[in-house]
Formats: C-alpha cells, sequence, structure tokens
C-alpha cells in the first residue's frame, strides 16, 4: 500500500486500534495463474500483538473460513496473503473549506497486514480459535453472552471450518485525515465530521482530534 509520510500513524498502536475495532478483515491472495485472486472477508482478531515493532512483525492473528469455501483449498501452508482491515472513514465535501477551488475527498483508515498462513489441522485446535474469535468479539461488540452452553453445537459446526494463524511480517497503515490541508481547513473537516449523525464520521474526527 502507498502512504504518504503525512499520512502514516504516530505510532504502532493506531494500527492496532484500528484492528481491534474492525475485525471483519479481506484477506486476498494469488488465485491460478490467469485468474484473478481469491478474496474472502472473514473474523480476524489477535493472539497476540508485537507493539514493539512499528510495523506488527511478530503479531499473530487468529482467523477462519467456510472449508467449502475454495479460497481454504487454495490457501497454501507458509504461503503469503494479505489481510485488509477498514476503518472509520467518510466523504469530505468542498463545501467545509470555504476556499475556491477546491475538490472533494475522502477521509478513510486502513491498514494492510501482510504475514503468512499456518493451517490448523486438528479439530480441537480449530474449536480453540472459534470459541477465543467468538469470547473476544463478545467482548468487544456484544452483550456478555456465554457460549458455555453452546459448545456442544460448535463441536458440530467446527468441521466445516478451515482455521488458521496469520504469522504478521509487516503491516502498513493509512490514516488520511486532511493533514494536507491547513490548521484552518482541517479543523473545520474536523469539526464537521464531529457534528455529522453517522459515528463512522465521529470516529474519524477522533482520531483528527488525536493526531499530533
Amino acid at each position: 500500500m502507498f502512504v504518504p509520510d503525512f499520512y502514516r500513524p504516530p505510532d504502532s498502536s493506531w494500527l492496532v486500534e484500528i484492528i481491534q475495532n474492525n475485525p471483519l478483515a479481506l484477506l486476498t491472495s494469488n488465485g491460478l495463474p490467469g485468474k484473478v485472486p481469491f478474496a474472502t472477508h472473514l473474523p480476524s482478531v489477535p493472539e497476540s500483538f508485537d507493539t514493539e515493532a512499528p510495523d506488527l512483525s511478530g503479531s499473530v492473528l487468529l482467523c477462519h473460513i467456510n472449508r467449502q469455501n475454495p479460497h481454504w483449498e487454495a490457501l497454501e501452508d507458509g504461503g503469503a496473503v494479505l489481510l485488509t482491515f477498514t476503518g472509520p472513514h467518510g466523504y469530505v465535501t468542498p463545501a467545509i473549506y470555504q476556499t475556491t477551488p477546491a475538490a472533494p475527498t475522502w477521509n478513510f483508515t486502513s491498514i494492510h497486514v501482510r504475514g503468512t498462513v499456518r493451517k490448523i489441522a486438528s479439530v480441537e485446535e480449530t474449536l480453540e480459535v472459534v470459541t477465543a474469535t467468538a469470547r473476544i468479539l463478545e467482548g468487544r461488540f456484544g452483550r456478555d453472552w456465554d457460549l458455555t452452553s453452546s459448545i456442544g453445537y460448535f463441536r458440530k459446526i467446527v468441521p466445516g471450518v478451515g482455521a488458521f494463524r496469520l504469522h504478521v511480517t509487516g503491516a502498513d497503515g493509512m490514516f488520511k485525515l486532511s493533514q494536507e490541508q491547513s490548521g484552518e481547513v482541517r479543523d473545520r473537516v474536523r469539526c464537521s465530521f464531529a457534528g455529522h449523525p453517522n459515528t463512522r464520521y465521529q470516529a474519524v474526527a477522533d482520531l483528527m482530534d488525536r493526531l499530533p
């Protein structure tokens, strides 16, 4: 991913935040020769984060997809893949700028995580991935649902699940938050987004407010 220097995050904690708050990632990997790449949306949660590395290399993410998905068969153990996480974003109308000439644009946040696949063969370990994913997502976005009574159901469906660990080799973050604008214009954008009824815009405003 091409990231101009002024759109780079202040530190790796910004990458972690987007990944944790937006766990539905897009997994892409090479297709057959002459064919389009494979692409699958899937949940991805951290098993461990190495925040000492500015590009999160050394981190491990837990992922799973349907075994009937041809993408599962195409994934090679040790093969290179890309996970894309999309964070808060919103359209910027030139009306906000109060200057002319001007052009519309889009403020957005995105993380591209590169890594290698380690497929999980064991049914029990696959079950662990599924339950860990459920607990993490329920803890962040749910209502304290207790999955204990559903473990039997999990065991029934887990043979159809393909789980793997993504060993992170690097990550890039794009935080396009009007940094290219003057301070006055940037503040107008931030205030407009903060007052927007859509919470996605409000989240962009929060990130803009936190920029150094």
